[in-house]
Order: C-alpha cells, then structure tokens, then sequence
C-alpha cells in the first residue's frame, strides 16, 4: 500500500505588485461598470417607456439581483477549482463574460416589449456577474495584505470613471454630438441605443486588455503564498451551503452593513429617474421633452457620484491608515446617507449635484472597504467561493427592496417616487451605524 507524504512547505511572502501591474488587472473593470452604469441609468427608463407603471418597475428589476444571488457562488466555486496553463485560473471567466454581456448590451435597446427588456435584463445581469465575481478574487489572489486596500481603491477608481462616461452617454450623445433624445411612444431613444452600442465595445475591450495583460499565480505558487493551504478537488457545490454555514466572524459582520447599504443603493438605481422627473422636471408623460431631459440629467447625476468615487477612492487608503477602515467606511456610509435624503430638499436640477457628492463618497466606501477589510479574514484557498457568498449580501437587500418597494410607495406616499429616496437615505445611515461592530483583524497592515 502506498503511503502518502505530506511535504512542509515554508510560506512565502506575496510579492508587492508594481503601480502598472495593478492598473491593468484593475483595467477590466472599467468596462464592467460600462455595463452596469448602462443598466443602473437607463433600465428603469426602458421600462418606463414601454409601458411600466412606477409601482411596477421595482419588481420588474428582481430578475438583477437574483441572477446573482445564483451566479456569483456558483462562478467562484468553478473559479476556485479551474486552471489552464495559458489563461489561468480567473481569466476564463472574465473572457467568457465579456462576451456574453457585450451581447447582451446590443441588444437590451432593441427590447420591443416590457417582457422582453425583464428578460434582456436578467442575461445582461448575469454575464455581468460572470465576468465581476472573479475579479473580486483576483485581487485578492494577487495582493499581500498590505496592499489589498490600494488594490481595491485602484479597482474602485475604474469602477468610477467607467461610470461616469457611461452614465453620461445619453446626455453627451444629445447636447454635444446633436443625436435626438426624443422618440415616439414605447420607442426607446437614439441616444440610449447608441449608449449600449459604445458600452458593448468598451466592455469587451476593457476585460479583455487585463486578461491579455496579467498573469496569475500557478497552483504551486499559491501553495507556497499559502503554507501549503489547498483547495480540496473532491469539493462539489454541497460545499457551497457548508462555507455559508461556517463563513468567517468578520464576513457575518459585515453581512448586516451591505444589507443595508445595498438595499439604499437599489432604492436609488430603481427610483432615481421617476424620482426627479416626477419631483424636478414635473414630467408626466414619458414621451414628453420634460421627461426625456429629466432622464438624461439623471444620468448625469450618476455621472457625478461615480466620477466623485473615482476620485475618493485614493483618499480612503491614507484616510484608513490615518483613523481605521471602520471609522472610514462609517463616514463615507453617513455622508452617503445625508445626501440620498437631501434629494428631496433640492430647488432645481443643478443643486442635485451637490447631493451626489455624499453619495459618491459612500459609493468609494462600498467598492473598498468591506472587500479590503473582508480579503484578510478569508482561507486563501477559498478565495473566489467566500467572494461569491459575500455577493449574497448584496443581492438580497436588492430583492427585498424590489419585493416591497413598489408596495411601499403605492400605500404609504401615494406613488410619489421622491420617498424612495429617503428610505434609501435612512438605510445608509443604519448601515453607519452597524460598522461599529465589525472585526478587523487587518487593520493596521494596509497601504
């Protein structure tokens, strides 16, 4: 009978990655957030168009987040256990993604009815997820500790500046490039239509230059990075449920900050476009010129947030090292919430703007902190899976938001949009609140 040596193996140190080794496996995200910053902007306004009610259009919107609730776990898990001498172990992923939601966003304009635009939506949503959950683990395959925070950030700024010209698009294409925004009605505008086209390109092209332009650590590397930690071949998607069951202290923690947080994001992606046309331009009719330039500023409004986050991003590495991640993530959740609520106070569409300023800052919060404070509590072998489970509280709050919104809004404020706002405000300001009782166990290891 054969018998089976353990070899000890001396853990080695991650090596620090240089500034352009982050830009480019950082790179690919850019073009994801085309992709979402495409469908955060102008889904609802899809939907309005063809024909959706305001109390309706949240539940339109549970296909989103239940693709991920499904997809991200499942992902991370083939993530985990995939290698290929040439393309690596997350690559794959990020290449077939590409492709399926450059697809996806060719055609999502084309929607001709509301039941095929819910349909587009759920297989945008998952080729998007496809292609996200492994870059989560990618950098957290890649980076020490050390440099998880500024890898994250790095990740973030993409993020931001990929959403700025895409959430700009309609409203570039209209007033400096002269494409017409109005359309007859259930006809989707030029300017969305060709928004999608140049988002298509964008996100193919973006995934595609970080995987043609990093390389990732082979299974021998990682378990020297590792100590010899391994991913178990014999693991099947049972193991899904059981790491859900056993998911590190830390994680649980924060669980209950990105409940909330998600669900105040989600109540602003739904409701933001009725909300202000409804509240500002005083549109009434979907097909109106007052409706059309109140959707475009809403994607200007995003165009700010995300642009302001691009920014705030490389502030939260020294501000976390000058006071902690905690107390930086509650700041940035708190001016979050303050400006979600200040919507409804704002005269005109101008001082909207300001309002996007917290909400910005929040945003860089939430594409940071919790995945740098997360990475450090997490088995190293079990990367892309817990990555993937994180997801989970993301998506929920999403479907309970669009579960109970709608019914919210149509009972309690008389289908008045604007409300949805505060809500979402209140609940930023509660996942502040929660931060006080994470564990960092990392905290003072961070650049």
């Amino acid at each position: 009978m054969a018998v089976q040596l353990e070899k000890e193996i001396t853990k080695v140190e991650k090596p620090n990655l240089s500034f352009w080794q982050l830009w480019n496996m950082n790179f690919g995200f850019l073009g994801i957030q085309f992709g979402f910053a495409l469908q955060n902007a102008n889904v609802s306004r899809i939907f309005e168009t063809l024909g959706a009610k305001v109390d309706e259009i949240a539940i339109l919107w549970i296909a989103a987040p239940t693709t991920g609730l499904l997809v991200q776990p499942i992902i991370g898990h083939f993530s985990d256990h995939t290698w290929h001498p040439r393309w690596g172990r997350r690559r794959p992923f990020f290449t077939l993604g590409a492709i399926l939601a450059s697809l996806a966003l060719l055609i999502m304009p084309h929607s001709s009815a509301l039941w095929m635009a819910a349909g587009m939506l759920w297989i945008l949503d998952a080729s998007i997820n496809i292609s996200m959950e492994p870059f989560r683990a990618f950098v957290g395959d890649m980076l020490p500790d050390r440099q998880r925070t500024v890898g994250f950030a790095m990740q973030t700024f993409f993020i931001g500046v990929g959403a700025v010209v895409a959430s700009a698009l309609p409203y570039i294409l209209s007033n400096w490039v002269g494409m017409s925004s109005k359309a007859g009605a259930g006809e989707i505008p030029q300017t969305v239509i060709w928004s999608f086209y140049l988002g298509a390109i964008a996100f193919f092209g973006a995934v595609m230059w970080t995987v043609f332009n990093t390389k990732e650590y082979s299974p021998a590397e990682m378990e020297q990075f590792n100590g010899g930690a391994h991913t178990e071949e014999s693991e099947g998607f049972a193991q899904i449920f059981t790491d859900f069951i056993n998911m590190p202290a830390t994680m649980r923690q924060l669980a209950f900050v990105q409940f909330f947080s998600w669900l105040a994001l989600f109540a602003m992606w739904i409701y933001t476009t009725s909300a202000v046309t409804s509240h500002i331009f005083k549109a009434t009719d979907t097909g109106s010129q007052a409706y059309n330039d109140g959707a475009d500023w809403v994607g200007i409004m995003f165009a700010t947030y995300n642009g302001l986050s691009a920014l705030f991003a490389f502030l939260f590495p020294p501000f976390a090292m000058a006071t902690s991640r905690k107390t930086a993530h509650m700041v940035g959740l708190l001016c979050g919430g303050l400006g979600l609520i200040s919507i409804y106070f704002m005269p005109n569409k101008e001082m909207l703007l300001l309002s996007m300023v917290g909400v910005g800052f929040a945003w860089a919060s939430i594409l940071t902190m919790p995945y740098a404070i997360l990475a450090g509590a997490l088995p190293p072998n079990k990367m892309g899976i817990y990555m993937g489970i994180f997801n989970f509280f993301i998506v929920i709050p999403q479907i309970v938001a669009a579960a109970i919104l709608g019914f919210v809004l149509k009972n309690f404020f008389g289908g008045e949009a604007i409300y949805a706002m505060i809500v979402g405000g209140i609940s930023m300001l509660i996942a502040a609140l929660l931060v006080v009782f994470v564990q960092d166990k990392d905290d003072k290891s961070i650049i």
